[in-house]
């Protein structure tokens, strides 16, 4: 009985001692819906580690299209939105869904194609001419078809083309629903060209035969946004700590940041924040 009683005492002290232990405290961190070039191109996994470690502020990334990236946010599932459309991104905000919109960076888009060229548009400058001779040729085409930035860029330059799709698009025109990474695997199993932001090409590794075959038109400019998700819409919004990291990102230190990341000495953001 003495020996019970002197182990139940034991017990009864590490349970005392345990529960006087401080508790671990709550990490600290916001969900930021972008896009997926931002975390294909590899951004994030050089720039996130260098924000956390500035503020002691986790980022959870939701990576998706534009389209529902904005989305997200309009349903209140994230603090943050980062995104490249910038119609979309000025709607979001005059409907009250986003507040404090800024620039961040830039890169630009480009076509790229099989080496082999079927529609003869390498070396061409102008979007709307390549993207005409692609539709007379009916050379494959993948899009990425998902309501993302890069999709509805495609599309305004198929109009600016004088495409209509709706009309003229049929086997050779191929819609995937998917990110910047699985629509260039796509493009790269079939040999058909494809609209890639540059940042996804240049970390792009499973190129097969394909090749930058349009790039430098000015239409093809890819600039980038973010906003804070509106606590007026949604009060569980974390508005301290998303407006940190919207500060961060444009603050000195995150452009620099931005224009540091490279990939085989090449840089894939530039910089855009207004002082």
């Amino acid at each position: 009985m003495a020996l019970t009683r002197r182990i139940v005492a034991a017990l009864l002290l590490a349970v005392g001692t345990l529960a006087a232990l401080p508790l671990p405290a709550q990490q600290r961190f916001i969900v930021v819906a972008s896009t997926t070039s931002t975390e294909q191109s590899g951004l994030f996994g050089h720039l996130l580690p260098a924000f956390t470690r500035a503020t002691g502020i986790q980022v959870r990334v939701v990576a998706l299209g534009t389209g529902q990236a904005l989305d997200t946010g309009r349903r209140g599932d994230a603090d943050v939105v980062f995104v490249h459309d910038r119609a979309a991104e000025d709607r979001f905000v005059a409907e009250g869904w986003g507040v404090d919109r800024r620039d961040v960076m830039y890169n630009d888009f480009v076509i790229v194609g099989p080496k082999s060229d079927p529609a003869k548009v390498a070396g061409s400058k102008d979007v709307a001419n390549a993207l005409k001779s692609i539709a007379a040729a009916q050379a494959p085409f993948v899009s990425r078809g998902d309501k993302s930035g890069t999709h509805a860029a495609e599309l305004r330059y198929w109009k600016d083309a004088g495409v209509d799709l709706a009309a003229q698009k049929g086997s050779w025109y191929r819609e995937t629903g998917s990110g910047m990474g699985p629509a260039l695997n796509t493009a790269s199993s079939m040999n058909a060209y494809l609209l890639a932001d540059r940042g996804t090409w240049l970390n792009f590794r499973n190129r097969g035969d394909l090749a930058i075959l349009v790039e430098g038109d000015r239409k093809l400019f890819n600039p980038y946004g973010v906003m804070l998700v509106n606590p007026a819409k949604h009060p569980h919004v974390k508005k301290a700590d998303g407006e940190a990291f919207i500060d961060w990102l444009t603050s000195p230190e995150g452009q620099a940041s931005i224009a540091g990341y490279k990939i085989g000495g090449e840089q894939l953001f530039f910089p855009s924040a207004k002082k």
